[in-house]
């Protein structure tokens, strides 16, 4: 899949009010529902195999695995997102014309909060993976996306397991209807 971007025009998320002088005013509406924004990149090798990050320290999913990944941040898009997360967490450098989209999951944990994490996988990068974050991170594991090991963080396995039946969008957490 070739990414690409779109501007969208309109104002669907300002709402006219009456200022003091009498002329309209548009506000951003403030009180619809916003969700964690999670972003992840695969990095796969030619044999197929993928990294997952040995997660420590970080007070979340402590001894489980995940690829890179991170909280997309205020201005970036989820692909600078990812590009920086991969910088930050290996050391690597992916070109954006490199990146594949892969998945979109909308995750709810059993406490009800709910995120939606994107899915890139890149098969060239610049540079080799190293742990640039051993304060977070335990350590670095090539593995096989179909069998990810049991103790990989079960959102991120719950991603892998669609991503391998070739689903682009999955829900998890939720209850089915």
């Amino acid at each position: 899949m070739v990414l690409r971007s779109a501007t969208v025009k309109g104002n669907h998320d300002l709402r006219t009010t009456q200022a003091a002088s009498g002329e309209p005013e548009r506000t951003l509406v403030s009180d619809r529902y916003r969700s964690i924004v999670d972003i992840y990149v695969l990095l796969q090798r030619r044999d197929g195999m993928i990294l997952l990050l040995e997660r420590s320290g970080t007070g979340y999913a402590d001894g489980q695995l995940c690829p890179p990944s991170g909280h997309l941040e205020e201005g970036e898009s989820v692909v600078q997102g990812v590009i920086r997360e991969a910088r930050e967490e290996t050391g690597v450098l992916i070109d954006p014309a490199d990146l594949a989209f892969s998945h979109v999951i909308h995750h709810r944990n059993p406490l009800g909060q709910a995120r939606i994490g994107f899915f890139f996988t890149t098969t060239r990068w610049e540079g080799e993976p190293v742990n640039r974050e051993p304060h977070k991170c335990a350590g670095l594991y090539w593995v096989d996306s179909a069998r990810p090991p049991v103790n990989t963080v079960p959102y991120t396995a719950a991603a892998l397991a669609a991503i391998t039946r070739g689903a682009s969008f999955s829900l998890d957490g939720w209850c089915s209807w």
